[in-house]
């Protein structure tokens, strides 16, 4: 059953669409481009952008001379940007299972080291499978950031592709991603779908049994930083789907110890303003906005978060963990964002 799904979303992807216009849904659209990307993507060869069908900006800040993996990057449009966000010696893996995209991203790595000024290409191509990836030769703690645009949701095993992104993510590095999650289960029968799984409806996960997994997976608090409903817009769909809520949300997750609730220290965070391209402020997730140079009271997973990740370059986070003083007054969590229910991911 597993492969016949694969197979579905191969041949979805590699011979079905031509384009981004043969979508039958708006799951794949992106909102919300910083300008500093569309300045890098108004340089990418027209064929790799043709065939890009993310849903969101799966790309976080401070990322130069990082090395970076992309899940599904089919055409290469993510990978390429991301070639020009880390620099010359940062590193993008582009993970892919569809040969025809495959081909698209590699015919266009050495135009884009050349658009870039790059002495040699920073950016490969891999064919492998997000449910195992060794299959495309990642090795335990080998990357600084997992990114992946509207492809999770497309995973036949959701638990091995979680479970295989934090294996590859070094100690303190981040899972960042937009992708498609529903306000509720989705029946199997729509599962089976074709069209359905591939506009990244019917593989969507319910937004609570993503949380419930990644703190099965031991990641305890992760953060929302933005989201929209989609509309789909196509009559046919709607009436298959019911009364299904889809959302895109950009979701981000960091390989540390946290706690499974906020927990307050008295700590206190400074944001100093270093991050490149965004010296007045730092969007940390939904309800973590930090002013240069204003302290902030946190709580310990924020703290954490700010001084035990590439991001504690930018920030002066001031105390211990030595005196606790109980749990830490939350704002909104992930899960009420979604669906208006109780918070249950921490989401401080």
């Amino acid at each position: 059953m597993e492969n016949d799904i694969q197979q579905q979303v191969q041949d979805y992807y590699g011979t079905e669409l031509r384009t981004s216009q043969d979508l039958k849904t708006n799951a794949c659209c992106t909102d919300d481009i910083p300008a500093a990307h569309k300045k890098i993507l108004a340089t990418l060869e027209s064929e790799v952008l043709e065939k890009y069908y993310g849903c969101g900006v799966c790309i976080p800040a401070a990322i130069d001379g990082c090395t970076v993996l992309d899940l599904g990057s089919g055409s290469g449009r993510d990978a390429f940007l991301l070639s020009k966000l880390v620099g010359e010696q940062g590193h993008v893996i582009g993970v892919d299972m569809t040969e025809e995209q495959l081909a698209v991203a590699r015919r266009h790595v050495d135009a884009h080291t050349r658009t870039f000024g790059y002495q040699r290409p920073n950016v490969e191509f891999r064919k492998g499978y997000i449910e195992d990836l060794r299959t495309a030769d990642l090795d335990d703690n080998s990357v600084d950031l997992v990114v992946s645009n509207c492809v999770l949701n497309l995973s036949t095993d959701k638990t091995a592709t979680y479970r295989e992104i934090f294996r590859v993510l070094k100690p303190g590095g981040e899972l960042y991603i937009a992708d498609v999650f529903a306000d509720r289960r989705v029946p199997e029968s729509l599962r089976q779908d074709p069209v359905l799984y591939g506009e990244c409806l019917s593989g969507a996960m319910y937004i609570e049994d993503f949380r419930r997994l990644l703190r099965q997976l031991g990641v305890h608090d992760y953060r929302l930083t933005a989201k929209r409903q989609l509309s789909i817009d196509n009559e046919e769909i709607e009436q298959k789907v019911g009364n299904i809520k889809f959302y895109s949300l950009t979701v981000r997750a960091f390989k540390l110890d946290l706690e499974d609730q906020c927990e307050d220290f008295g700590q206190v965070a400074t944001y100093l303003g270093t991050v490149s391209g965004e010296p007045h402020r730092f969007v940390l997730d939904d309800h973590h906005t930090f002013e240069t140079g204003r302290p902030v009271l946190v709580c310990g997973n924020t703290a954490d978060m700010l001084s035990q990740t590439r991001y504690g370059a930018h920030f002066r986070v001031l105390g211990s963990k030595e005196q606790h003083f109980g749990l830490f007054p939350c704002g909104p969590a992930p899960a009420a964002a979604v669906a208006g229910e109780a918070a249950a991911s921490c989401g401080c």
